[in-house]
């Protein structure tokens, strides 16, 4: 009975091993920054988690770089009172004056108070183009799934099965398109700006504060060097071409008429010389 149940002791762990190193994505597609801890749930699943305190945040970001692709991971946030904390799931292509980038920030709330997501673009170094909506749910209750879509005409964003925003392409306006970009998580403290513009500091009694990341996957087209042919996965298709359908702008005006908090092309203050051009194309 003992080396059958050391037998079925064995088989398990190997099961568990051979699954956890299935889905060990943190340290083979990415490098990592500050408080960081790589776990595995009881599915084998790997669990990457982001922490802030006083002295840090965490962070993560791709060894490879994509030019288009449909990005996913699933977050859990930070419960309870959040405020000045922004996590974050972003693609850019660095930090100079001229970088693309593809935002979702997740400002964090007071307690009792929605989370807001900030999506925005940034295109040759200009950005100013956020959407920003009101969480339905409660996203530190359970995992929920975050996407972008990034093609060669339009950004889309996406949360759990629904579509939220697609920001279009116009030949004569700049659009991230050129730079190849990374992708990129973290947790850190935005006091200055992330709840109530800054109203609401972290309440570092509270510390340390965590996001758990699962789920990563990155279906996308890796660039091979200049005037070469991009190298795709199989069945590009599926998100190079990904336009919405009519149902799709469904969900998309369904959050924006319910839980839209912020709309650049609506904020004539700051733009008092005219709304960007693509305000009016929408």
């Amino acid at each position: 009975m003992a080396a059958r149940r050391a037998m079925w002791f064995a088989v398990a762990v190997a099961l568990l091993a051979a699954s956890a190193s299935a889905d060990s994505w943190l340290y083979e597609k990415f490098t990592t920054d500050g408080n960081v801890r790589a776990d595995y749930n009881a599915q084998g699943q790997q669990v990457t988690s982001l922490i802030l305190n006083q002295q840090s945040g965490g962070a993560f970001s791709s060894r490879q770089k994509y030019l288009y692709g449909q990005f996913s991971i699933q977050m859990k946030l930070i419960p309870g009172n959040s405020a000045g904390t922004v996590t974050s799931f972003y693609l850019t292509s660095g930090d100079g004056p001229g970088h693309d980038e593809i935002d979702m920030e997740f400002m964090g709330n007071s307690s009792g108070q929605p989370v807001v997501l900030n999506t925005n673009v940034w295109a040759n170094g200009d950005g100013k183009k956020e959407h920003q909506f009101y969480l339905w749910f409660d996203p530190s209750a359970d995992y929920h799934t975050y996407t972008i879509i990034w093609n060669d005409k339009s950004i889309i964003f996406k949360v759990d099965d629904l579509f939220i925003r697609s920001f279009k392409r116009y030949a004569d306006l700049p659009y991230p398109g050129a730079k190849p970009m990374s992708v990129h998580a973290t947790l850190w403290d935005g006091s200055y700006w992330a709840t109530q513009q800054g109203k609401v500091k972290v309440d570092w009694s509270g510390a340390p504060f965590v996001v758990s990341y699962r789920g990563y996957s990155a279906d996308a087209c890796v660039p091979n060097g200049d005037g070469r042919p991009l190298s795709c996965p199989a069945g590009t298709d599926r998100w190079m071409n990904r336009q919405l359908d009519g149902a799709e702008w469904g969900t998309v005006a369904w959050a924006k008429k319910n839980y839209m908090h912020y709309n650049y092309c609506e904020d004539g203050w700051r733009f008092p010389q005219g709304f960007p051009a693509e305000c009016s194309r929408n």
